[in-house]
């Protein structure tokens, strides 16, 4: 039997406790998907409304607001975005009021992340197949880079880059034709939310560019004093 191929998602996590947040966090994104967190849930709806996410993990109990009234408002306004609720809050009735709030799927604590990492793909495949399906595969000019199989290639030249590589690729090309910033870089590839005042951002950019560069035209440039862009090579 085949298993079922998962694309990557893009998941919004609402959850105040810092270790459950951040064990789902570094679980999801383990798996392969990209994750961003909120600790409240008027952060949480903030962020849900202003940004576009595959699917959200909301726990149901919330400082500034509770989880059930964050997914009411989204659903108040035609938000569609599949949501997981985690709560401790077991009993069938809880259960139910949750599901009819609007939420998708309910599991309650203690949990195991393999669970849940099922859940909430199961939630995932079923929001592709009603047509918001999440790209998979990133390119500029001739350069194309795969998320699902995560090989690179240069024209019909395969490009071996270490994960690191990857990672601060696939974000450049997620950001195509857009000025990115080392603060940004340092956040997204490293999980970095201060300067380490190294050049680890130099040192990586160099190494990537002697791999994916050829005659046809460099793919990363540097725009001075703001950070680097990657450009359609003409």
């Amino acid at each position: 039997m085949k298993e079922a191929i998962v694309l990557t998602m893009k998941i919004l996590v609402i959850e105040d406790d810092k270790n459950v947040s951040e064990y789902i966090h570094k679980g999801l994104k383990e798996a392969g998907h990209n994750v961003d967190t909120a600790d409240n849930g008027k952060d949480g709806l903030f962020l849900a409304t202003t940004e576009k996410y595959d699917a959200a993990i909301i726990d149901r109990m919330l400082p500034e607001l509770d989880g059930l009234t964050v997914i009411k408002t989204l659903r108040g306004s035609d938000n569609t975005m599949p949501v997981l609720i985690l709560s401790a809050m077991g009993d069938v009735d809880d259960r139910v009021k949750g599901l009819r709030s609007g939420g998708d799927d309910y599991l309650v604590k203690p949990f195991s992340f393999s669970e849940l990492l099922a859940r909430i793909e199961i939630l995932g495949r079923r929001n592709s197949k009603s047509g918001n399906t999440t790209q998979t595969k990133l390119s500029t000019s001739d350069l194309e880079l795969d998320l699902l199989t995560r090989k690179v290639k240069r024209g019909a030249n395969i490009i071996d880059l270490q994960s690191r590589e990857f990672n601060l690729l696939e974000y450049l090309l997620k950001n195509k034709g857009q000025v990115v910033t080392r603060t940004m870089l340092l956040e997204a590839v490293w999980d970095y939310h201060f300067d380490p005042q190294t050049n680890v951002i130099d040192v990586h950019i160099s190494r990537l560019r002697k791999k994916i560069d050829d005659a046809k035209g460099d793919i990363i440039k540097t725009v001075r004093g703001a950070g680097y862009i990657i450009e359609d090579v003409s």
